[in-house]
C-alpha cells in the first residue's frame, strides 16, 4: 500500500506542473492590467509603467514563466495586488474556514445520501423508494446559489432561526458554528446528496442480488448485520470512488456559497481576486484548489485499493 501511495503521488507532480502553466497562461489572456488596478484610476502612465516594472510585468513571457516556476519552487506564491500580503499567508488565513464547511457539508452528504440510498434499495420498487428517488433527483437539479437565497429568506428573514451571514470557528463555538455554517453547508450537500444517493442505491441493489446475500440472509443473521456487514461493506467500492469527487466539488463549489453567506474563507478569497484581477491571488488559488483535489483522488484511489486490493495489483501490474 506504502509503494501504490508513492507511485501515486509521484504521479500527480508532472500534473500539478502542466496545471500550474496552464493557470499562469490563463492569467496573462485575461483582459485587464494589474498595473492599473494596483494605481487606481488617480495613478499617472508614468506611475503605471514603475509599477509593471516592479511587477516584472514588462519581461517577456518566458522570463515571467521562469521567475514563477523559480518562486513556486521556493514555496514563494508572490504578494496579493490587493491585499499586500503573502498569497500563501492570506490563503492559509482563510483556509480553516473553507475546510470546516466543506467538512460540515461532507458529512451531512454522507449521513443524508447514503442513508437515503440504503432505505431506497432496501424498500425497492415501493412508495418509499419512489420517494427516495424523487427527492435525490430534486437534491440533483437544485442549484446551490438558488437554494442558499431561499434558504436564508425562509431561516432568517422570515423565521429568524439562523443569521443570514458570518462564520463561527467551531473552536471557539460548536453552537456559533451550528448556527452561521448549517444553512451554507446544506445548500452545498443538497446536490451532493442526491448524487450519493442515487448510486448508493443502484449500488446496493446489484449487491443485495448476489448469492453471498442470499445466504447470509438464509443462515438466520439479523437483517442489519445482513446490509451492514455484507451488502454495504461490498457496495463501498462505486461509493467511495465517488465521495473522492464529492468532496473535490465541494471544496471548489465553495466559492459560490462563501460569497452569498459572506464566509471569510478560501471561496471568497478566490471569487473576490478575480473579480478585482488579483493575479497572484488567482494563481496561488488555484494551484492550491488543484493541488488539493489531486489529494483527495489520491485518498480515494487508497480507500478504493484497500476495499478492493485487485485495483492495487492490476496497476502494479
Amino acid at each position: 500500500m506504502l509503494a501504490f501511495a508513492i507511485k501515486r503521488l509521484l504521479h500527480t507532480i508532472p500534473i500539478l506542473a502542466i496545471v500550474s502553466l496552464i493557470a499562469f497562461g490563463m492569467i496573462k489572456l485575461v483582459p485587464g492590467d494589474p498595473a492599473v488596478v494596483m494605481g487606481g484610476t488617480n495613478a499617472t502612465a508614468a506611475e503605471i509603467d514603475q509599477i509593471r516594472r516592479n511587477l516584472g510585468l514588462d519581461q517577456p513571457f518566458h522570463v515571467q514563466l521562469g521567475a514563477f516556476y523559480w518562486n513556486l519552487l521556493h514555496g514563494d506564491l508572490g504578494n496579493s495586488l490587493l491585499l499586500n500580503v503573502p498569497v500563501t499567508s492570506a490563503i492559509i488565513e482563510r483556509l480553516p474556514a473553507t475546510l470546516w464547511l466543506s467538512a460540515y457539508a461532507m458529512l451531512l452528504t454522507l449521513i443524508f445520501g447514503l442513508a437515503t440510498g440504503i432505505i431506497a434499495a432496501l424498500r425497492h420498487n415501493t412508495w418509499v423508494d419512489q420517494a427516495a428517488t424523487t427527492l435525490a433527483l430534486i437534491g440533483v437539479s437544485l442549484p446551490n446559489f438558488w437554494l442558499g437565497l431561499v434558504m436564508i429568506v425562509v431561516f432568517s428573514v422570515h423565521l429568524g432561526w439562523l443569521p443570514t451571514s458570518g462564520f463561527v470557528d467551531p473552536a471557539d463555538s460548536i453552537v456559533g458554528f451550528l448556527r452561521t455554517a448549517t444553512m451554507p453547508a446544506a445548500a452545498l450537500a443538497m446536490l451532493q446528496i442526491g448524487l450519493l444517493a442515487r448510486i448508493t442505491r443502484s449500488a446496493m441493489l446489484e449487491v443485495l442480488r448476489q448469492d453471498y446475500v442470499r445466504t447470509a440472509r438464509a443462515k438466520g443473521l439479523p437483517e442489519w448485520v445482513v446490509v451492514m456487514k455484507h451488502a454495504l461493506a461490498n457496495a463501498m467500492i462505486p461509493i467511495v470512488t465517488v465521495v473522492g469527487l464529492i468532496f473535490s466539488v465541494l471544496i471548489s463549489g465553495s466559492i459560490v456559497i462563501e460569497t452569498i453567506f459572506t464566509i471569510p474563507g478560501m471561496g471568497a478569497l478566490l471569487g473576490n481576486a478575480i473579480l478585482r484581477r488579483d493575479y497572484p491571488m488567482i494563481q496561488g488559488g488555484l494551484l492550491f484548489v488543484a493541488a488539493a483535489l489531486m489529494l483527495l483522488n489520491l485518498l480515494a484511489d487508497m480507500l478504493y485499493a484497500y476495499f478492493d486490493p485487485r485495483v492495487q495489483v492490476d496497476r502494479d501490474g
